[in-house]
């Protein structure tokens, strides 16, 4: 009788062994979810969706956007969790994914231990953008008027500890300024108060406000980058017009569980680099000021558990 009943244990779990390994070599055989963890309008929904129709047709199967906003993107993230890890739910999350571990003590998930990185594809820096209203055309009449002023310039984000206040609040603890932020819970009413002047600045990745400042109805300052930023518009550096040491992006990657199969996390991870080298891919991140970056499996792990460490001064001094 122990005999018959190792046997067929072994059969079974020979069986299931089987079965796991055609699965995997068939992957993907149905529609996979790509979780988008900010709304749409946002440049990592458009990343999202530029990825998902880049991955339908390599794939053979549709990669279909899933809007999940909210709470900083802890609700998208948490839903990847809850979904079987079997690689057909994905996430394209950002420099959220960092800072939300220092933001929320609570946080459901450990970034670090509950993902598996499938790869980083982009980064883009901060631009500062002001309503004309404010009557400042450079950015040394904006730190003057910022410092004869305190207090009366307000700067609009996505919430406390996003990229959008970190990227700010870094610049006035670089200058010595009191800029008064204000977290908004939507996109649409930032930019909306943007507009009419309710709000007077916001830092943000160039393609948020791209049109209006092409427009002419924003203005844009300077960037975060080192050198001039030069695509999609001419906008000086930060660091190099102020002679400072001021730098900041947001970076953009898909994520997954880290129970899915270490056999499709490398699927996925060749899928987007060969997407990320496509170069119609190239061309919208361009015209959109992001920058592309690779950084494919174990290495976005790497980084993601250093970015981690790199953001917890930057978020304890933002809401401190």
């Amino acid at each position: 009788m122990t005999s018959r009943l190792h046997a067929l244990l072994a059969s079974i779990l020979l069986a299931l062994c089987i079965n796991n390994a055609s699965a995997q070599d068939n992957y993907p055989s149905k529609p996979i979810q790509l979780i988008s963890i900010l709304s749409p309008g946002t440049a990592l929904d458009a990343l999202a969706r530029l990825y998902a129709d880049k991955l339908s047709k390599l794939f053979g199967q549709s990669v279909i956007v899933q809007n999940r906003p909210g709470a900083g993107g802890v609700i998208g993230t948490q839903s990847v969790l809850t979904s079987a890890p079997d690689g057909y739910t994905i996430m394209m999350t950002n420099s959220a994914h960092s800072i939300n571990p220092w933001v929320m003590p609570s946080l459901p998930y450990d970034s670090v231990k509950d993902f598996s990185g499938i790869g980083m594809v982009a980064d883009a820096p901060a631009v500062a953008v002001i309503n004309p209203l404010l009557k400042v055309r450079t950015l040394a009449d904006f730190i003057r008027l910022a410092r004869e002023k305190p207090g009366t310039i307000n700067y609009g984000s996505a919430g406390v500890g996003t990229s959008t206040h970190l990227a700010a609040a870094s610049f006035a603890e670089k200058f010595g300024i009191n800029l008064v932020h204000v977290p908004y819970k939507n996109g649409s009413d930032l930019r909306s108060d943007l507009f009419t002047g309710r709000i007077q600045a916001v830092f943000a990745p160039p393609a948020y406000v791209l049109p209006q400042i092409k427009e002419g109805k924003l203005y844009a300052l300077g960037s975060s980058t080192l050198e001039d930023l030069k695509e999609p518009l001419v906008v000086p550096s930060i660091a190099k017009t102020m002679g400072v040491n001021y730098e900041y992006s947001t970076w953009y990657g898909l994520v997954a569980s880290s129970l899915v199969p270490a056999p499709i996390l490398e699927k996925l991870a060749r899928a987007v680099t060969q997407v990320s080298r496509d170069p119609d891919v190239l061309e919208v991140m361009r015209s959109n000021g992001v920058g592309p970056r690779n950084i494919p499996l174990r290495e976005f792990d790497t980084f993601i558990k250093s970015d981690i460490e790199a953001v917890r001064r930057l978020v304890n001094n933002a809401i401190k």
